[in-house]
């Protein structure tokens, strides 16, 4: 989800004054995870000071009372801890800025990264603690997390609260009281980079934004070293002494009492958008009438009833391509083929030569097909990898909480990169109103074009991890061959992956799109640049993707049984069906 990252220097040296460097470095770097909100906390001391906006992260550091408030605590001769937020939104407006990190209350300042799924019976089960005051599920954990303090050690505390949560906590965490940062996971999204004087530490939620920082502003690894980035592991922490740059781990198995240097420190809001902007909540959507729509419905449903249908399946005479036998069967029944998977033990081989790094990267959207993969390749194979998300702004919270479900309860390490969610969603716009000037069946497929680079971004972050093998969950029974159908191109039964076209047929589609472009001017506009990348990462960028239901039955009793009853898996409250619930463009499909 997020991106959190710092930098932490007692050190009045070189290192510290690589620290604005390596900060902006970090937060651009780390936009790639959310570009939504920004937000950052400064401690030294005495004080801890807070910014935070409604604005990418890029944009922040441009702004004045950032650079002042670096410059300044920089500046300082005693510790300095520089932590920052990069937000993609899941729970509440990122306009309000209450909604956005870093979150402090009552002495704890905290930025997390994650959801925490079971927020709301948190609340309900905690009835004494303070007044909900934002929508984020932050929150909650900093609240029980207080509430622990005041029975418990700090680490026991903390291990606590972890125990009540639902779904994935990546957290670093700042004192008023405490001379104290503290790192800390549940699924394993956070590293750490000391620098070889051991008075700096840098860290981040991926291995390769702190490769990446280091080479950009220490070329030479003069000061830090790429070599030595480590990881903080599933259910684990770091305890960080602020003045002597000294360290503790713990985890969450084993209680741990570690003392602690007092301070009294100040939080203060230095926010130049402190306030709730107003008027959010006061627009009043008008009631439609729908009422015509539904009487086209009821005049049409009898020449809907008798549309020819095949005898065996469902499809009907609109079908692009369909054709019917003697008897009624048609064409796609009669050439089907059964795929019949190669075993679990043949995808077993692919792993029998053990990786550096990790197994595999794993593709998850956080639907149903995906979450199950993600549960056989830990809990049958027990293989160490990644899960990766390309957010395009049509991924549904409810797939965002079941992603973080699955990574929580398994300990998996989640990459999610997201693009420009609001460009993307704008692109969609601009299409759907383009597509209504002279609607094309065969255009629709237009409207999800911004999804597609979810290919490129997986060979990128297979390359960045050192990874050679990337897993995809698709399920082969799900066929859509009926998007090309209707820009004219005749299906191809049984092969290897549900997108394969010839080169022929891409050649063909190509000039359906151009033919259409030239009839309907309005596709032209700000998104073409990125429907011709959707082609390209979709049809011609190589994605030799493993694809686990090549192996293994797909048995959707089965998959639904076992998400539900081992992950709490959500499933959608209008339909009984988890067919592409976590998917915002089904109802274009549908």
């Amino acid at each position: 989800m997020c991106g959190i990252f710092g930098f932490i220097s007692n050190n009045n040296g070189f290192e510290k004054v690589l620290g604005k460097k390596i900060l902006e470095n970090l937060y651009k770097l780390s936009e790639t995870r959310g570009k939504e909100a920004s937000g950052l906390m400064v401690s030294n001391k005495q004080e801890i000071h807070v910014i935070k906006d409604s604005i990418p992260a890029s944009e922040l550091v441009k702004k004045r009372v950032y650079n002042k408030t670096i410059d300044n605590f920089l500046k300082s001769d005693n510790e300095t801890c520089a932590i920052g937020h990069s937000r993609l939104v899941t729970n509440g407006s990122a306009e309000d800025n209450n909604n956005n990190q870093p979150f402090y209350f009552s002495g704890i300042s905290v930025v997390h990264n994650g959801i925490i799924t079971n927020e709301e019976s948190l609340w309900k089960k905690n009835l004494d603690l303070d007044k909900k005051s934002t929508n984020l599920d932050t929150e909650i954990f900093t609240k029980i997390f207080k509430k622990n303090l005041d029975t418990f050690s700090t680490i026991e505390a903390l291990i606590k609260t972890f125990e009540s949560i639902e779904g994935v906590a990546n957290v670093s965490i700042l004192f008023e009281k405490l001379h104290t940062l503290i790192l800390t996971t549940n699924n394993g999204s956070l590293y750490y980079a000391e620098s070889k004087k051991k008075e700096s530490l840098i860290f981040a939620s991926e291995k390769y934004i702190l490769k990446k920082c280091i080479n950009s502003v220490d070329s030479k690894n003069k000061f830090f070293s790429i070599h030595e980035i480590n990881h903080i592991k599933p259910n684990t922490g770091v305890i960080v002494n602020l003045l002597s740059m000294k360290k503790d781990f713990f985890n969450f198995e084993k209680k741990k009492i570690i003392k602690f240097e007092e301070a009294n420190k100040k939080i203060i809001d230095v926010s130049e958008n402190k306030e709730l902007l107003k008027g959010l909540n006061n627009f009043q959507s008008k009631k439609k009438d729908y009422s015509e729509n539904y009487e086209n419905y009821y005049k049409n449903r009898e020449k809907i009833s008798k549309l020819k249908r095949c005898t065996r399946c469902i499809l009907p005479i609109t079908m692009p391509f369909i054709s019917f036998d003697d008897q009624g069967v048609c064409n796609y029944c009669k050439e089907y083929k059964f795929y019949k998977p190669k075993g679990l033990n043949e995808f077993k081989k692919l792993f029998e030569k053990k990786n550096e790094n990790f197994d595999c990267i794993a593709t998850f959207s956080g639907g149903r097909d995906s979450s199950y993969g993600v549960h056989v390749l830990k809990k049958k194979l027990n293989l160490d990898f990644l899960t990766f998300t390309y957010d395009w702004g049509m991924v549904t919270d409810l797939a965002r909480r079941n992603q973080m479900r699955m990574c929580g309860s398994l300990g998996v390490e989640h990459i999610l990169v997201s693009a420009d969610i609001k460009k993307k969603r704008e692109n969609i716009k601009k299409n759907v109103l383009a597509w209504l000037k002279k609607p094309e069946l065969g255009m629709i497929p237009l409207f999800m074009a911004g999804d597609k680079q979810y290919f490129y971004w997986g060979n990128k972050i297979a390359k960045q991890n050192s990874s050679k093998k990337i897993i995809l969950f698709e399920n082969l029974l799900e066929t859509t061959k009926f998007k090309s159908g209707f820009c004219g191109i005749k299906p191809i039964h049984g092969t290897k992956n549900t997108y394969t076209l010839s080169l022929k047929n891409k050649i063909s589609l190509i000039f359906y799109y151009l033919k259409n472009f030239i009839r309907n001017p309005s596709y032209i506009n700000s998104s073409i640049l990125d429907t011709f990348s959707a082609f390209f990462s979709y049809y011609i960028l190589d994605h030799e993707w493993i694809n686990l239901f090549d192996y293994i039955d797909w048995d959707e009793d089965e998959i639904n049984k076992v998400l539900k009853q081992n992950y709490n898996w959500e499933i959608s409250n209008d339909t009984s069906s988890t067919w592409r619930i976590g998917d915002g463009t089904a109802a274009f499909y549908n």
